[in-house]
């Protein structure tokens, strides 16, 4: 399945939806560039090794986004516990307006009844990189919009839940909080679900310096699963950078 994605497809993306981050390190480093000559010795030393520093930093950033998304087999999705839930039964992935993973899904588990639902709200969700993602990629086919209070499914009938990198788009703590809640009414009670999200830790410090702010803390997470009443069963490292939590109810 991995070959459904190119060879360069994660990263790429990465500066695709974020060139705005891009651009403005590439203006900041020419002006500093252009003033540093203008500066006494020692400024002009510290000046240009903000620059470099600056530099390696965006290079690791691109490095790291590379291994996680295209190196790393993350989207092969051999992670899966396929003995943690009914393959036959109902699957929900649900994304926060650009999803690569439903296809990937489909293929994967053929005989079940795959579902894809969409919580971006353009008034709650206001990253800029979603707003470009959904312009560059097409919705899965039959994707149904939804609020993150309120999921079109019959109490306890999905089989398993997939959240893909899409969880941490939820801002407000409360509203997290409130969608596990729904997550938990429809999930069967041998159902599981698979959160797979960076955190807010000194790997993902380092590798995307004050980008990681975006992410959540283990301590975090592990909050808002508590609050909804679930329990992890699991927690999968990925990679040094990506975590998956595997719940359960309680």
């Amino acid at each position: 399945m991995e070959q459904m994605r190119g060879p360069f497809q994660g990263v790429g993306n990465v500066i695709r939806f974020n060139w705005h981050f891009y651009a403005f390190s590439l203006i900041a480093f020419f002006a500093l560039l252009f003033l540093s000559q203008y500066l006494e010795t020692t400024l002009k030393f510290l000046a240009v090794g903000g620059l470099l520093l600056a530099i390696l930093m965006t290079l690791l950033s691109l490095v790291v986004s590379y291994y996680v998304y295209d190196l790393a087999g993350i989207y092969a999705f051999d992670w899966i516990d396929r003995a943690g839930f009914d393959e036959k039964g109902k699957l929900v992935n649900i994304n926060a307006g650009f999803d690569e993973t439903s296809a990937l899904l489909r293929e994967k588990f053929k005989a079940a009844e795959l579902i894809v639902f969409d919580f971006y709200d353009p008034v709650r969700h206001t990253e800029i990189s979603i707003e470009r993602a959904r312009r560059a990629y097409p919705p899965f086919p039959l994707t149904e919009r939804i609020s993150t209070s309120k999921l079109p499914l019959a109490d306890e009938s999905a089989a398993a839940v997939f959240l893909i990198f899409s969880a941490h788009e939820i801002r407000d703590e409360q509203e997290r909080i409130e969608f596990f809640l729904e997550l938990h009414r429809v999930l069967r009670p041998d159902g599981v679900i698979y959160v797979t999200e960076h955190l807010r830790d000194t790997p993902n410090f380092l590798a995307y310096n004050i980008g990681f702010f975006h992410f959540y803390s283990k301590k975090a997470w592990h909050g808002t699963f508590q609050a909804s009443n679930f329990e992890i069963q699991k927690e999968i490292n990925l990679t040094p950078f990506v975590s998956t939590f595997i719940l359960k109810k309680k």
